[in-house]
């Protein structure tokens, strides 16, 4: 059944003549997409690679979008893209170190420009650069050698193409004409890339989409024909996850929810005020400052901050989409490489607290959090003050010990739940108690 707000899109959209509205079949997730899902909750852990001719700017992705640029100036810089430290093997290997389980890679984004060889458009990494290579290509081979999904950012929205009919974000761009702006057309090209992306390089594991708030302001709901294209990745890749980061409950042909730079539920940045849906959920979030390169911006979050943004996240049921913006000369930055080997090593060590686990009994206190596998329950403790913590569970606990060294910790029922009596006061990034429960 759709909801008010899908009718009175739907509504609105057949009164302005746009592209009329038919009726669609519900959609049910096919076994294989099922299976993928699980698979996708269990994985916990993905790198994003925000990379693109953005990078030579250093100003991030969004930088034809921050200045008052002519978009064909801007497309010059395709001429001197060449990254010839780009190594896919050596990215899928570091990544694969790191403990991630997946990448998702910034296949076309706001500004137009598309890092695969598409017949779409010569605005492309080997029709308009002298690098004359598909990332894309070489990536997903290496994926798929090394065991590691790929998925694709795909931007709903584009700052230099004509046809795209422009929202409340490009209007800065100079040197694009209005009277051109053709949604079918444009819609068109939208689905081809998608069908390239998802013929050409072999299983892909998820489609993210980016940019459906740019026509949150409109006066009059925008029809972006997700029901179709959906139904095209699904019939193209029926166990390919659909994502879309568009700050709203989750639509009908939607495998995956997103929060942007926020925990599920939380909020804190104001772009993922939605509710929390029972779909499998990810958060995405930057290593730094910045999703594209920016060379000012060295402000990393330090190993300790992401490890327990990672075990937060998974405390929330959710995957932990950590972003990565390459250099203009292919290189992954040194700082981003030292954390990401970092949190493999805690990953080898604790991964059993995370992969495969669900939220914890517990929700998230002011000491840590809770993850849960079968009759497990692993209490990650990042801050307790004192020599006793007191967890607020219902259920019968066997055993108790530090998982490090599986030495038993002291407990006792109280009437608030279950009390742990440490040696000494735990210390470190997390610590982990395990607890068998019954």
């Amino acid at each position: 059944m759709k909801t008010v707000r899908q009718l009175m899109q739907a509504t609105a959209v057949a009164l302005m003549f746009i592209l009329p509205t038919a009726t669609k079949a519900q959609y049910v997730p096919t076994e294989d997409n099922l299976k993928a899902r699980q698979e996708f909750a269990d994985s916990k852990f993905g790198v994003f690679i925000h990379w693109g001719i953005y990078s030579m700017f250093a100003q991030g992705e969004w930088y034809l979008q921050n200045y008052p640029i002519d978009k064909n100036e801007y497309a010059k810089a395709a001429d001197a893209f060449y990254p010839h430290r780009f190594d896919a093997k050596a990215w899928v290997a570091a990544i694969k170190d790191a403990g991630a389980k997946y990448i998702c890679f910034t296949s076309r984004h706001h500004d137009s420009f598309s890092m695969w060889d598409t017949e779409q458009s010569d605005y492309n990494i080997v029709d308009a650069t002298p690098f004359k290579r598909d990332v894309i290509k070489e990536l997903a081979e290496e994926c798929h050698k090394q065991g590691i999904k790929l998925h694709f950012y795909y931007s709903h929205i584009d700052w230099a193409r004509d046809e795209y009919p422009l929202g409340r974000t490009g209007t800065k761009v100079i040197g694009r004409d209005k009277t051109k702006a053709d949604w079918p057309a444009y819609y068109d090209f939208m689905n081809k890339q998608l069908t390239e992306l998802l013929t050409k390089y072999g299983e892909i594991g998820a489609i993210w989409f980016d940019g459906k708030w740019d026509r949150d302001q409109d006066s009059i709901p925008f029809n972006w024909q997700l029901d179709e294209q959906y139904a095209l990745i699904h019939r193209l890749q029926p166990s390919c996850l659909i994502g879309n980061n568009h700050h709203e409950t989750p639509y009908p042909g939607e495998d995956i929810q997103i929060f942007e730079r926020d925990l599920p539920g939380e909020n804190k940045a104001g772009l993922s005020g939605q509710s929390v849906s029972r779909l499998p959920l990810e958060t995405c979030q930057t290593m730094n400052g910045m999703w594209g390169y920016k060379l000012v911006d060295q402000n990393y979050k330090s190993t300790e901050t992401l490890i327990r943004l990672l075990v937060s996240t998974s405390g929330k049921g959710a995957n932990l989409l950590l972003n990565v913006g390459p250099q203009p000369n292919g290189e992954l930055p040194a700082a981003a490489l030292v954390r990401m080997k970092e949190m493999g090593e805690w990953l080898r060590a604790n991964g059993e607290t995370i992969y495969g686990t669900t939220a914890g009994d517990i929700p998230a206190q002011e000491w840590g959090v809770t993850t849960r596998k079968g009759n497990r329950l692993f209490i990650h403790i990042f801050d307790c003050k004192e020599k006793e913590l007191t967890l607020p569970l219902d259920c019968k606990v066997q055993k108790a010990f530090a998982y490090s060294d599986k030495s038993p910790i002291k407990f006792q029922k109280t009437k608030e739940g279950v009390k742990l009596i440490f040696n000494g006061i735990p210390e470190g990034i997390d610590y982990i108690v395990e607890l068998i429960t019954k």
